[in-house]
């Protein structure tokens, strides 16, 4: 069995779109880069492929969540464009825990 040495850094991402829906991903960098700014260029950037150019994206928004080993998938993409965005799921506006909201 082959041992994966390298590690990356996961930032849990909640970010409130135009229509009142939040969008949660987490934004998946190399573990040696934890400047905050170039993971929120990293996320803007996604949101703008979405056409979200609009959505607000900060520390408000994006948080360190933990380091861990990436799949041969995610280490692709960093690979390519130095990260990797994982989509979780789009929280409705009237969901009582929308966590954008609820701030």
């Amino acid at each position: 069995m082959e041992t994966n040495d390298i590690k990356v850094r996961v930032w849990d991402t909640y970010v409130q779109k135009r229509d009142g829906n939040v969008l949660h991903f987490d934004i998946v960098v190399p573990e040696n880069l934890s400047y905050e700014m170039f993971v929120f260029d990293c996320g803007k950037e996604y949101l703008k492929s979405l056409g979200e150019l609009d959505s607000k994206l900060d520390a408000d928004e994006c948080q360190f969540c933990h380091i861990e080993s990436p799949s041969k998938e995610i280490e692709l993409s960093i690979q390519d464009k130095g990260y990797s965005i994982i989509e979780l799921e789009e929280i409705p506006k009237n969901f009582r825990q929308n966590r954008v909201e609820e701030k």
